[in-house]
């Protein structure tokens, strides 16, 4: 038997941290820890409360989800596959405002996404992956936030599976109207 224990490192936009989750592994497979409170709480991080909402996505590949920075804390995860998460800082009074950091994702390595970051993934692996996601309150339709097209070129985002090289983004997600410049700017 051999355990990994839940580590977390702070990336260069404060409130995000990659994180190792906690496994056990023995002839039969691993047992991860998405979240154990007493680790995040230990390590830094703030806590997810009760969790009131845990979602699973199933992303084919070159399928691109967001960028979506609701007010809410969220523990992102990969349960099988691999991805590439881009999570950028959308709160307008940050020093690292507008900024974007990039992350291979495969299971057992996650983002700890704090309240006002965008975080986007992309599908690298040939089978779908599942994207695990904690939030700190329950999503709604009308929750405060922001959401920044994935293309847009002002981040120049290098998605691993290009636009026309197999990408796939919904009209949402890719609606030039959606600029970094619209969400960090406090009069709209």
């Amino acid at each position: 038997m051999s355990l990994i224990p839940f580590r977390a490192w702070a990336t260069g936009i404060e409130g995000l941290w990659t994180v190792q989750l906690k496994a056990v592994e023995d002839p039969r497979g691993v047992v991860r820890e998405l979240y154990r409170e007493s680790d995040f709480v230990a390590s830094g991080l703030p806590s997810l409360g009760q969790r009131p909402q845990t979602n699973c996505t199933e992303t084919h590949h070159g399928g691109v989800r967001g960028i979506h920075g609701e007010l809410a804390h969220k523990l992102v995860a990969l349960a099988n596959g691999a991805g590439y998460a881009a999570v950028v800082d959308l709160r307008p009074a940050s020093p690292t405002a507008g900024r974007w950091l990039g992350f291979e994702l495969a299971p057992g390595r996650g983002l700890f996404v704090s309240a006002g970051l965008g975080n986007s993934f992309q599908t690298t692996s040939r089978e779908a992956a599942q994207y695990l996601y904690c939030f700190a309150e329950e999503w709604r339709p009308d929750m405060a936030g922001a959401h920044v097209s994935a293309l847009d070129p002002t981040l120049a985002i290098p998605w691993p599976v290009p636009v026309g090289g197999g990408m796939v983004i919904s009209d949402k997600d890719a609606d030039p109207a959606n600029t970094l410049g619209r969400a960090l700017d406090p009069e709209d």
